[in-house]
């Protein structure tokens, strides 16, 4: 490359001296304009089936009867140990509920340590994880999470199985309405979480594959509100 200041004087010049050329208005689209999808009594209908649609399995409990219910599901899989969040209230009503129980309920693993010291039970040493979720869309079956310190993102992103625990009153129709309604502009977690069904991937021939890169069961049990 020439460097010689000669060259570059020569180049400037040229650039300085090329006529000034307006950028063409661009017409109008002729796309519509998005309008968010309103589903009103039919959002849970819609969540559960973009969610089922995607291999995650849906079960609507209530404030009261979930521990009991999640105990049934996991000990019809099979599961043998459970990772949960002990100093929140959903962990709490947890261990309360499932006190004293003997196999096959599954037996309860906190996550009350460091991420160093609690590592290898994150990746080999748990079957399943449960997390809350701040809320959940319909219009495409995603979970909302915002990991927080008592349930990092570690949680719902390393254990086979992951189970999200989300209150009916919690699902917005749409991203738009959830990030209106829940106030996202008035601060945000370093990391916001959409998940809309169980890890999966493709190769090169459209194969799908789940659990190569985290859960490959996802389980949500929606909290019905009260009639």
């Amino acid at each position: 490359m020439n460097n010689h200041p000669s060259a570059r004087t020569r180049i400037m010049s040229r650039l300085t001296a090329a006529p000034h050329r307006s950028l063409p208005i661009s017409p109008p689209s002729a796309t519509a304009v998005w309008t968010p999808p309103v589903y009103g009594p039919a959002r849970l209908a819609k969540f559960r089936a973009m969610l089922e649609a995607s291999h995650a399995e849906v079960h609507e409990v209530t404030a009261e009867d979930w521990p009991q219910r999640l105990n049934a599901i996991l000990t019809a899989k099979g599961v043998a140990s459970l990772l949960y969040a002990p100093s929140t209230a959903v962990g709490q009503q947890l261990a309360k509920a499932w006190a004293g129980a003997e196999p096959p309920t599954p037996a309860l693993v906190p996550y009350d340590r460091p991420v160093e010291e609690v590592k290898m039970v994150l990746v080999s040493g748990v079957d399943a994880a449960l997390t809350t979720a701040r809320g959940g869309i319909a219009h495409t079956g995603s979970l909302v999470l915002w990991p927080t310190p008592e349930e990092p993102r570690l949680m719902s992103l390393l254990p086979p199985v992951h189970i999200a625990l989300i209150e009916e009153a919690t699902l917005f129709d749409s991203l738009s309405e959830t990030i209106t309604g829940q106030g996202w502009a008035k601060g945000l977690p370093t990391n916001a979480v959409l998940i809309s069904g169980p890890s999966k991937t493709a190769d090169i021939e459209q194969t799908l594959a789940y659990g190569v890169h985290g859960p490959k069961d996802l389980i949500v049990l929606v909290m019905r509100a009260a009639p």
